[in-house]
């Protein structure tokens, strides 16, 4: 471990919350490391082995924190893919509170706009210990950042849990070049001004810490800088930037083509089945968490009313909706999964025939079975009430079989690169995401391969590993 003066650190720092590796305690105590994939990994890939670059995560579960007590920390570079990995045991209810407390059930409600605000939030003693917690998990960040850094190294820091951090590692290691990535969308100025003054200043001045602060599009850009402007009196020497995050093409068409996705798709094509006249069934596509942005109930409701306003496609279209659980130790969270579940239940019950089950819904994460609705998809649906890129969005269209007419949110950040090829919607109105739907389904074929080329072609224009690079790169500038 380097000193706190940089003396023999790493050039290269990367700080998340997750980190590209988890682990699990399997019979006799034997750690099993399971790597991860995304973006940074492909990231930190893209700059080579002799980068000198170290990934700073947390330990996120018992497996991970008894991976940290065997090790110190410092990970078997066999365990990661080869990455240097310094993970961190952040005491468990100090982690909770942070990472649940304050990441996911107030910055995360924030940016994403989902208070309902005659009864939430409530800012009150029990929200300061919480917050507490988030500035105890921050500094054991820039704690760890300063120790692995060599001199002047580049450290890129990411995400609204560690909003913090570059303010803090700024005051540890004013020689550091620091960068922080937000994959969220950023709040507007009145709603962000929902939190306490102390701690939306706090907020702010802790991501103008960085040299460089970066966002997914040009619209949370901005809106962080009226925040600041608002705030803090502007964003003072800090520089602001965007970078789209893309789809990683070659590897989801390899991917999407192997053994286990050909597998899947044949399974999908028996549970969609034919149309009563011995057509393939036109199908519509959802690949989405249940985070209560990603706007599925909505989704479902919109198929519920094409099915009612429109019968002729009744028995002719198939919605195949996976909605994987997400955050289900959290309340609101459950319950979201539980509507969605009942939901879908109910049109099967009001508009299934014998034959025809109109909404296939699949709650098992499964990413090759996800892959095998991207190459089935006719139309593919995703409409956030709110999201920072939504790469499903950008995917589907990749490796889409027949090609596919993308039914889109005007609230996605993905709208800022694909919306001149997708059929717009507004997330809240189910009437008009209806008539999307129909007139996706009844596109001509030339059209629709058309669009999809197009959407392809902006959805890859900024993959994962250019995308890391590029922020690199901006730092040097």
């Amino acid at each position: 471990m380097a000193s706190s003066e940089g003396e023999q650190g790493a050039g290269i720092l990367v700080a998340s919350n997750r980190g590209p590796v988890s682990f699990a305690v399997g019979e006799g105590g034997a750690l099993t490391a399971r790597r991860g994939g995304g973006g940074l990994v492909s990231g930190l890939s893209a700059i080579g082995p002799d980068a000198d670059a170290v990934w700073v995560c947390a330990a996120l579960g018992d497996g991970d924190r008894e991976a940290v007590r065997r090790t110190g920390g410092a990970l078997d570079p066999a365990d990661t893919g080869g990455q240097r990995v310094r993970m961190l045991d952040v005491p468990p209810d100090v982690f909770a509170d942070a990472y649940n407390g304050i990441a996911n059930s107030v910055l995360w409600f924030v940016h994403h706009m989902l208070y309902q605000t005659p009864l939430e939030p409530v800012f009150d003693a029990g929200f300061r210990v919480r917050w507490a917690a988030y500035e105890e998990y921050n500094a054991a960040f820039a704690r760890a950042l300063a120790e692995e850094a060599a001199e002047g190294a580049a450290v890129l820091v990411q995400d609204y849990h560690l909003a913090l951090v570059p303010g803090l590692l700024r005051g540890l290691r004013p020689d550091l070049r620091i960068g922080h990535f937000s994959h969220t969308p950023w709040a507007p100025v009145d709603y962000f001004r929902l939190l306490p003054d102390d701690v939306a200043e706090q907020l702010l001045r802790g991501i103008l810490g960085a040299d460089r602060a970066a966002f997914l599009t040009h619209r949370w850009a901005d809106a962080f800088t009226a925040c600041c402007e608002a705030i803090t009196g502007g964003t003072g020497s800090t520089r602001i930037g965007v970078h789209g995050l893309g789809a990683d093409a070659d590897f989801l068409r390899e991917r999407a083509h192997r053994a286990d996705v050909e597998e899947r798709m044949a399974v999908l094509r028996g549970q969609i089945g034919t149309a009563p006249d011995g057509s393939p069934r036109r199908t519509i596509v959802r690949v989405d968490r249940t985070e209560l942005s990603k706007n599925i109930v909505r989704g479902l409701l919109a198929y519920r009313d094409l099915l009612e306003r429109r019968p002729e496609w009744r028995g002719r279209v198939v919605h195949v909706a996976f909605a994987y659980p997400s955050r289900q130790d959290l309340a609101v969270y459950r319950d979201y999964t539980a509507e969605v579940s009942r939901l879908a239940r109910e049109i099967n019950t009001a508009y299934g025939e014998p034959g025809w089950t109109p909404v296939v819904l699949h709650v098992e994460d499964d990413f090759a079975r996800s892959l095998a609705a991207y190459r089935l998809a006719d139309v593919a649906l995703v409409n956030p009430v709110r999201d920072g890129m939504n790469l499903v969005a950008k995917e589907v269209p990749v490796v889409s079989d027949r090609g596919c007419v993308l039914v889109l949110s005007r609230e996605a950040g993905a709208f800022e690169e694909l919306g001149e090829h997708a059929l717009t919607v507004n997330p809240y109105d189910v009437t008009a995401t209806a008539d999307a739907l129909h007139t996706a389904l009844t596109l001509p074929e030339a059209e629709r391969a058309e669009r999809t080329e197009r959407l392809a072609a902006a959805a890859t224009a900024l993959p994962p590993a250019r995308w890391f690079l590029d922020q690199l790169r901006a730092l040097d500038a």
